[in-house]
């Protein structure tokens, strides 16, 4: 109970007792509250400052969740950034060229995603930037997965085209020849067995017994099989596509027939001496984009090493040709 207060009275010379209207009373007691509001807002004001409330804990318990899961998810994404940057290397700088294929252009492997802006719905919040950045990182390497699919489809494809054309490369002996004694004369520049004079031989000679099975030296189709009594005298003519085409000369009768398709091995032909030669034997041309090539430089089906060596030495010590 709060002790009375007296006040002196002038008039009587003595102490009366002070009595409170209601109206004190109701400002003592606004006073009173407005202090302890104004007390309470320091209290709080000191307190938020130095300690946290439990739901400003649990959100910094959660954004430190969210950083290390982020973290993680960046070291995932530049590892997936590795392995992509790998395949790429080795798509443009081995399986393209084994190939024959033009790398895939940096600026279009590593350009941007294009269009409008992507990304205003995650714009104005606090780490926007950050989110954004990641975003922009995922879209980019999704563009470099997929060029890489259509790459690999594109292989595929290559690698199937690779694999008719190995088919169709005139790429064995056009007679069998195991010892290579059958070897007469060469590419190149030789001596006419009629004329007697140098001129350019377009092919290889085999010599062999009249009646000798001719092979189709690679897959492709036959476009000429010609008889002349002159010349290469009874020839058949094999368009192997991509470019390749192959001559068989001075035959004594024939296997094929016009348009016809014939497989690397096949028998197309026999051995003879028609046209313009002087003894039994194979006249064998080697065309690419329609401009004779040197033979000896495809037989990689048939010979060893030493047996390139070999042929190219017997090939080339003959200075005439047999037609």
């Amino acid at each position: 109970m709060p002790r009375p207060k007296y006040k002196f009275n002038p008039e009587s010379l003595s102490f009366d007792k002070v009595r409170l209207g209601i109206r004190d009373i109701l400002v003592r007691f606004l006073a009173y509250f407005l202090g302890s509001v104004f007390i309470a807002l320091i209290y709080w004001v000191i307190f938020a400052a130095f300690f946290d409330s439990p739901k400003e804990k649990a959100l910094e318990r959660e954004i430190q969740q969210m950083t290390i899961q982020y973290d993680l998810i960046n070291r995932e994404i530049a590892n997936v950034e590795k392995v992509l940057q790998d395949l790429q290397n080795t798509d443009d700088n081995l399986y393209r060229t084994i190939f024959e294929a033009e790398p895939i252009p940096a600026t279009l492997r590593e350009g941007g995603v294009g269009g409008v802006n992507r990304y205003t719905n995650l714009e104005g919040y606090t780490n926007s930037s950050l989110v954004i950045e990641t975003a922009s990182r995922l879209d980019k390497i999704r563009k470099r997965v997929y060029l890489q699919s259509k790459s690999f489809e594109e292989l595929i494809k290559l690698a199937q085209r690779k694999e008719d054309m190995l088919k169709s490369v005139p790429a064995i002996l056009p007679i069998s020849n195991d010892d290579l004694t059958r070897t007469a004369s060469g590419y190149g520049l030789r001596v006419h067995p009629i004329y007697k004079i140098i001129k350019f031989h377009y092919g290889m000679d085999f010599t062999a017994p009249a009646g000798t099975d001719v092979f189709a030296t690679g897959d492709g189709e036959v476009v000429a099989v010609l008889a002349s009594q002159r010349g290469l005298g009874k020839h058949i003519i094999i368009d192997h596509g991509f470019g390749y085409s192959s001559v068989y000369a001075h035959l004594s009768n024939f296997n094929v027939r016009n348009g016809q398709k014939v497989h690397r091995g096949d028998v197309i032909g026999y051995v003879g001496n028609t046209g313009t030669s002087v003894a039994n034997h194979l006249h064998y041309e080697v065309k690419l984009n329609g401009s004779n090539v040197d033979p000896v430089n495809y037989y990689f089906e048939d010979l060893s090493p030493a047996e390139y060596e070999r042929m190219i030495e017997i090939a080339y010590k003959t200075g005439q040709s047999f037609d």
